[in-house]
């Protein structure tokens, strides 16, 4: 219990407190849990969805904007640092400035705006063909790439904290654990055609890994800017995938 309070506390906003101090033992336990979290938010989401259905689009904008706030936007915060990093020159230590800069700049600016309108979009479609399982998974996904992100031979970044904690933290049975999850899970997401929905769990994770692949081969290792961009695209991959697969039935 006292590593899922770990679990919540860093990847939520919920009242729950982690230990008063935490080595990388129960860094890696935490993350490992991850996808728990990531269940809870989905739920989250898809209650939104459910209560705002009738408003159309509006419904879509609010789901993400819930999941904005229960995640304190440190995940989107991520996404717009990790983006304004690798959009510019010169060697990893100017990438990690830029990173750590604590602003916005273009690239954060318009990777915001369009991994959100895709997720907004694509929970709106989902929502509107009553597919709430799909969202569900969605979420879930996108803290299943942090487990992945987090496997062993993944080192951590020059000065950062939260990565140096779990970076590397993550057996392969463990990850391998959480995908084979995923994917069997994913065969519900897309009603009347199961294999797409592993596939589209598959390719989305697949796309996540790519760009944390090259973040930290950018900056010189994981950051926690890395993992919070992870968490967006593949949520809105996945989400979006979801959508395309069942308007393909």
């Amino acid at each position: 219990m006292l590593t899922l309070r770990l679990t919540f506390s860093w990847l939520t906003v919920l009242p729950v407190r982690g230990p008063a101090e935490v080595d990388r033992r129960a860094a890696g336990r935490a993350i490992a849990l991850a996808p728990v979290a990531g269940l809870t938010l989905g739920l989250a989401a898809t209650a939104v969805l459910w209560l705002l259905e009738p408003a159309g689009a509006a419904a879509g904008f609010a789901a993400v904007a819930v999941l904005a706030l229960l995640t304190r936007g440190m995940h989107l915060d991520g996404l717009a640092d990790t983006f304004d990093g690798l959009g510019v020159y010169g060697p990893p230590e100017r990438a990690r400035e830029v990173m750590k800069s604590g602003g916005a700049g273009p690239f954060g600016v318009a990777a915001i705006v369009l991994t959100a309108g895709i997720q907004s979009g694509a929970f709106t479609a989902l929502a509107g063909s009553g597919n709430w399982y799909a969202v569900i998974v969605a979420v879930t996904l996108g803290r299943v790439a942090v487990v992945a992100a987090c496997r062993h031979g993944i080192e951590p970044a020059p000065e950062t904290r939260f990565g140096a904690l779990v970076a590397g933290t993550q057996s392969r049975a463990t990850v391998a654990v959480w995908g084979v999850v995923a994917a069997a899970a994913s065969v519900f997401a897309v009603p009347g055609l199961a294999w797409s929905g592993p596939l589209v769990a598959v390719l989305a994770l697949s796309a996540a890994g790519w760009l944390a692949g090259h973040g930290i081969r950018r900056i010189g290792g994981l950051s926690g800017d890395l993992l919070g961009a992870a968490v967006e695209l593949t949520t809105a991959l996945s989400a979006l995938g979801f959508v395309v697969a069942a308007n393909s039935v």
